[in-house]
């Protein structure tokens, strides 16, 4: 028997939706240390250039940045095409865009009986333009990704497709109910497509990562006069057993674990990464 190892992974061509974030940067890092070729897809191409050219100089790894809408099927398969020419046939997409929005967040916690003459700030005053453009960004972000990029892996009978989901698909938290509902829903697409292509090789996993800093969630988690945690993120970390918000490499190691062969026959599974979080019932 070989020593456990990821040297399946040398030479694999990933694609990667939001990849330019924060804990997508952390994923493409680990791949890169053990030699995967990553296309880093993202609307804003400036911002994937620069964080492809970042990796592959500090790893010495082939990182590439390519214009993709995960919201619009002929940009991927133009993306797709581009990722072809330069790198070849596709073996791994990860699922990774995604987001929130202050259009698709409450600003009360619970609503109370104060609020019900004035329910602005309850989810009675939600956008729903906003609505819809945070759940399609998580949602349709997965699917539509997923169509398009698994082409090579159908023809080939063999692949790996790796979704971010969230804790808030298993306990949401308040206020963000687009976001929690949308992630949700990619746990449930997780399992319906693992069972879909379970026969054809190509497996379906998700990770949910717990509470990471990220973009996004800066403004509801940190308080911006002071630099301390927020009440929502003081209230975050005192429910999370380690007692502290994950960092980003937290992810890594369960990342390429079910990108590896090492989880051949493993499909179909969330996994969380979540410091405890949903191990307790906050008593």
């Amino acid at each position: 028997m070989k020593p456990l190892s990821f040297e399946d992974l040398k030479g694999k061509v990933c694609v990667i939706t939001g990849g330019a974030g924060v804990l997508g940067g952390a994923l493409v890092k680990a791949m890169a240390s053990v030699g995967i070729k990553v296309a880093i897809a993202d609307i804003d191409k400036d911002t994937a250039d620069k964080v492809a050219a970042e990796i592959a100089a500090e790893y010495g790894a082939q990182v590439i940045g390519v214009a993709a809408n995960v919201l619009d099927k002929e940009s991927l398969v133009q993306a797709k095409a581009e990722i072809n020419r330069q790198f070849g046939e596709i073996d791994i997409l990860i699922n990774g865009a995604g987001g929130n929005s202050p259009q698709a967040t409450t600003k009360v916690e619970q609503m109370e009986e104060k609020d019900i003459d004035n329910p602005a700030d309850t989810f009675y005053g939600l956008q729903m333009e906003g609505f819809d453009k945070v759940f399609a960004l998580n949602f349709k972000g997965t699917v539509l990704p997923t169509m398009v990029f698994t082409g090579d892996m159908l023809k080939n009978k063999k692949g790996v497709v790796l979704n971010i989901s969230s804790m808030n698909s298993y306990k949401p938290l308040t206020k963000i109910p687009a976001y929690s509902a949308a992630k949700a829903s990619v746990n449930n697409f997780t399992e319906w497509l693992a069972v879909h292509l379970a026969k054809v090789g190509i497996r379906v996993n998700a990770i949910a990562p717990g509470f990471f800093i990220t973009h996004q969630n800066r403004f509801l988690v940190m308080d911006e006069k002071t630099g301390d945690f927020s009440p929502r993120g003081k209230k975050i970390v005192d429910n999370t057993p380690m007692g502290k918000f994950g960092e980003p490499e937290d992810l890594q190691g369960t990342t390429l674990y079910l990108l590896s062969d090492i989880s051949g026959f493993v499909t179909g599974i969330v996994i969380p990464v979540d410091g405890g979080y949903s191990a307790y019932g906050g008593v």
